[in-house]
Parts: C-alpha cells; sequence; structure tokens
C-alpha cells in the first residue's frame, strides 16, 4: 500500500534522502493520512518506540494514529471527537528514532530536524494549521523553524498526547480545543 499511494510517494522519497544522508532510522509516513494533500501537519517530539519496527516491539514503522500504543490512541480519540478525519499528516519535529521514549530531543537535534521540516514543508503546500503537540514540538518550531518562514502555516501549541501529559489537570480540554480550533480553521 505504501508505495502505491501517490499522496506519499513524494514525502517517502524525502524520507529516504534523509534517513540515508544522516544515518537514521525515520519511521515512514502513513499512506492513510492526507499525505501531500494535508492541511493540517501534527507535529510532535520525535517518534516513539512503537514506529520502529525495528525495536522488538511489535511497532509498524509508521508515524500513524493506527500504531497501537496509547498516544496514537489518544491522538485518534481526539481526532475522532472533532470530526478531524481528512486532510492530516502526522510528523515528529525530530523525525528520526531517538531510542527509548525517555530520552527527549536535545537543543542540536531540534535545530537539526528543524531544517529538516523547513524541507518538508516545501512538500506540503496545503499546510495551512501546524499543531504542535508538548514543548519539544513547540520549542523547536519557535525556535529553528518560524524564524525562517516567510508566510508561517497558523502555528497551534497543544498538550503532548502521551497519557502522562493528558493526565495533568485541564490538559485533555486544552488538546481537544486545540484540535476544534485547527478543525475551525480549515472547515469554517
Amino acid at each position: 500500500m505504501l508505495a502505491s499511494e501517490e499522496s506519499v510517494q513524494a514525502l517517502e522519497a524525502w524520507r529516504e534522502e534523509v534517513a540515508a544522508r544522516r544515518g537514521v532510522y525515520i519511521p515512514h509516513f502513513d499512506p492513510a493520512d492526507a499525505g501531500a494533500e494535508a492541511r493540517v501537519l501534527l507535529v510532535m517530539e520525535a517518534p516513539g518506540p512503537m514506529t520502529n519496527a525495528n525495536t522488538g516491539l511489535p511497532g509498524s514503522g509508521f508515524i500513524s494514529v493506527d500504531n497501537d500504543d496509547q498516544t496514537a490512541g489518544n491522538v485518534w480519540k481526539g481526532r475522532n471527537a472533532v470530526g478531524l478525519h481528512h486532510g492530516m499528516l502526522h510528523w515528529n519535529i525530530v523525525p528520526w528514532y531517538l531510542g527509548v521514549a525517555s530520552l527527549k530531543p536535545t537543543d542540536r537535534e531540534l535545530e537539526q530536524g528543524g531544517a529538516e521540516a523547513m524541507s518538508l514543508l516545501k512538500l506540503l503546500p496545503n499546510v495551512t494549521v501546524v499543531l504542535l503537540a508538548g514543548e519539544y514540538a513547540q520549542r523547536g518550531w519557535r525556535d529553528y523553524v518560524a524564524p525562517n518562514l516567510d508566510n508561517d502555516p497558523f502555528p497551534i501549541g497543544l498538550p503532548h498526547p502521551s497519557a502522562q501529559s493528558l493526565n495533568r489537570s485541564g490538559a485533555r480540554d486544552r488538546f481537544a480545543a486545540a484540535l476544534q480550533k485547527a478543525k475551525r480553521r480549515i472547515d469554517p
């Protein structure tokens, strides 16, 4: 399915080039997402263990709301609750696998990931909203992507969708409100 989905072919070529150039593992784009036709880009911090089919865990090898983990499930439930079914693409400010979930991106990795995000945006001409999930995505975008954009897609910060993050007071409501705001911007 991946190779035949036209909407992700250019994105997959970009992913393969970045992975080869950096010598890192980068999970695939989800062919069930909007691909190059995306209007909303959801940016998280870095791929988790369930996205890496090489970890020995039952990972999918994709950045996807269909992954079998709590974070993906929370995104799926949130998108479903507000009717944000189409036009979405999921990615990470640092697109390569860093290791166990407790490893957080360094400033250098955020800078490198920000440079790669700039090149990714060139393949996503319809993105008008960027959802920035969590502190690292927000900081990476603010410090290394936004200053280099002439016409910044509208950024919306929201809590990271991990269970730990969403269990903080008010986080689920802020998460849902941000998704609803994105939905209203693309479907007024």
